[in-house]
C-alpha cells in the first residue's frame, strides 16, 4: 500500500474542505449532482472519443497501481541474476532449465533466450524491443489520465456556462436562480479540482512507475546479457550495482 498516495489524497481533501469551512462556507454547498454529472460525464466522453479501447482498458487496470504499485525490487532482481550466473558458471546455460519459479513474463523470456543458446546480440535486441514496446504502451495508458486532467477544467467551464444560461432563463423566477448559480460555480470547482488533485497527479505517478519498470527491466537485461557472455558473478554484481541507487 502506497501511504504517500493516501496522505496526498487526505491532505488535498482536508485543505479544500477545511478552507471552505474556515471561510465560513457550508460543505453541503460543494455538493451538486448536475455539476458532477457534467464534469465527470463530459470528461469521460471526451477521453473515450480519443482513446483506443485497448489503451483505455489498460489505463483502468493501471489505476490500482496508485495504491498498490508493482513490486519491483532492484536488490531482489540483482540477487536473482547473480544466482542464475552462478548456476550457469557451474552447470552451463542448460543448467538454468531447472529454474521454474519465474513468474514475470519478461524475466521468463530472458531466461528462455539464455537457455536456447542465442547469441548476446540477439538477446539484447529482443529484450530492448520488448522493453521499449511495453513502455510505449503503458505510457499511452498513463496519458489517458493526463488527457482527463486537460479536459476536466474546460468541461467545468462548460458546466458553468450551462448554469448561467439557466439563471438567465429564470430571472423572473427567483426560486430557480439558486440552483443555476450553484451549478455554475460548483462545476468550475469540480473541473479544476479533479484535474489538479486527481487526474494530473495520477497520470504523473503512473508515468514514474512505468519508467521505474523500464529501468528495472534494463537492469535485468544487462544482467542476462552478462551471463550469456560468461562473465564472472562478481563482475556481474559490480556491473549491476550502479542500478541499486534506484
Amino acid at each position: 500500500m502506497d501511504k504517500l498516495t493516501l496522505l496526498g489524497l487526505l491532505l488535498g481533501g482536508i485543505a479544500i474542505l477545511g478552507g471552505q469551512k474556515l471561510e465560513g462556507g457550508s460543505l453541503s454547498s460543494l455538493v451538486n449532482g448536475p455539476a458532477l454529472v457534467i464534469v465527470l460525464g463530459g470528461t469521460l466522453g471526451a477521453v473515450l472519443l480519443q482513446t483506443p479501447f485497448l489503451i483505455f482498458k489498460q489505463s483502468l487496470k493501471m489505476l490500482s497501481w496508485i495504491l498498490i504499485p508493482p513490486k519491483l525490487s532492484i536488490i531482489e532482481g540483482v540477487k536473482r541474476i547473480i544466482n542464475w550466473s552462478m548456476i550457469s558458471r557451474k552447470e552451463g546455460l542448460l543448467g538454468l532449465e531447472k529454474i521454474s519459479n519465474v513468474k514475470d513474463t519478461f524475466e521468463r523470456k530472458a531466461l528462455d533466450l539464455l537457455i536456447d543458446g542465442n547469441d548476446t546480440k540477439s538477446i539484447r535486441h529482443s529484450l530492448v524491443m520488448e522493453i521499449e514496446a511495453k513502455e510505449r504502451f503503458l505510457m499511452k495508458s498513463a496519458k489517458v489520465y493526463e488527457a482527463m486532467g486537460g479536459y476536466s477544467p474546460t468541461i467545468g467551464i462548460l458546466g458553468a456556462v450551462l448554469g448561467l444560461i439557466q439563471v438567465m432563463q429564470n430571472l423572473s423566477d427567483p426560486s430557480r436562480l439558486g440552483s443555476g448559480i450553484a451549478t455554475a460555480f460548483v462545476a468550475t470547482i469540480y473541473g479544476v479540482g479533479f484535474a489538479n488533485l486527481l487526474f494530473l497527479p495520477i497520470a504523473n505517478k503512473l508515468k514514474l512507475l512505468v519508467m521505474a519498470m523500464s529501468e528495472y527491466r534494463e537492469m535485468f537485461a544487462e544482467g542476462v546479457i552478462a551471463i550469456g557472455e560468461g562473465e564472472n558473478p562478481r563482475v556481474i554484481e559490480d556491473k549491476l550495482s550502479g542500478f541499486l541507487h534506484q
